[in-house]
């Protein structure tokens, strides 16, 4: 078990210097409130987009969005290899039926604007459609 532990601690894993810092930032309750209503906007945004694009964004309480592309995991990763070819950053579940979908999280308005720009253009161009059309949802 303890290997198991130690095959994701690092990557999970937080410093005590960390912990003690993020207790801190919990302290301060206007700032807390600041980034969970910052959270929450960039949420709504990129569910707009999502929407805008033809797609389902599926709900979330946590600083990203599953965008789910009706798909087989295949347009998926299509879409999601476009994304990182322009500079977008987003992570994909690698197990059906969730590797229909791109995981987006939560950014700054100018890096939603970035990823909205790109997703259309990359939706467009796997799966082959005109401007204005939009892959039917599933």
């Amino acid at each position: 078990m303890i290997e198991r532990f130690d095959a994701i601690c690092n990557h999970f894993g937080v410093s005590r210097m960390a912990q003690a810092g993020a207790l801190a930032s919990l302290a301060d309750t206007e700032h807390v409130a600041w980034v969970v209503g910052e959270v929450k906007a960039a949420r709504e945004r990129i569910a707009a987009i999502a929407a805008a694009n033809g797609l389902k964004a599926l709900p979330s309480a946590t600083n990203f969005i599953a965008i789910d592309f009706g798909r087989d995991g295949a347009f998926a990763k299509s879409v999601l290899d476009g994304l990182i070819a322009r500079g977008i950053f987003v992570r994909m579940p690698g197990v059906a039926p969730l590797n229909r979908c791109i995981r987006v999280s939560a950014g700054t308005p100018a890096d939603l604007d970035a990823f909205e720009a790109a997703l259309e253009d990359v939706v467009r161009a796997v799966s082959g459609t005109q401007h204005g059309s939009r892959p039917a949802p599933g």
